[in-house]
């Protein structure tokens, strides 16, 4: 099992992952924005107390709506099922901070693993930065 620790703060070991996975392999320049001063930052970490995963999640404009973001996980790490432990973990923080919506805008090339996971696209695709992008939602009890 993963440790998974959350901050309300952008941790040094989140922003590592995020620079790694966003701005180096995928050449996003504008990884780093004011939400993340809003946001619980989820960050995990492997036997090796290294940090291998995270996410960022903030509370939207309408009560109850959480948005989900910067979803990561370093290279070597990935299809072990960390992304979904990672979010899994997440969704229940939010849910005891009375979430009913999850919103997120995922990359078009990975809607099929936000699908495995209770989302569905809700709109027309867009452009981030040159990548496609489209909002995905999942109501919650």
């Amino acid at each position: 099992m993963s440790d998974i620790r959350k901050y309300t703060y952008l941790t040094d070991d989140a922003r590592y992952i995020r620079t790694k996975v966003f701005v180096d392999e995928q050449s996003f320049r504008n990884e780093f924005d004011d939400k993340d001063d809003k946001a619980v930052h989820f960050v995990m970490y492997n036997e090796a107390d290294e940090p291998v995963a995270t996410c960022r999640v903030y509370e939207g404009a309408d009560k109850g709506c959480f948005i989900f973001g910067r979803i990561a996980v370093i290279k070597e790490y990935r299809g072990l099922g960390l992304g979904s432990e990672m979010l899994l973990e997440a969704e229940d923080t939010v849910r005891k901070m009375g979430a009913k919506v999850l919103m997120l805008h995922a990359q078009c090339r990975v809607v099929k693993f936000y699908s495995t996971l209770g989302f569905m696209e809700t709109g027309p695709s867009d452009d981030e930065e040159g990548l496609p992008h489209i909002w995905m939602q999942k109501k919650i009890r």
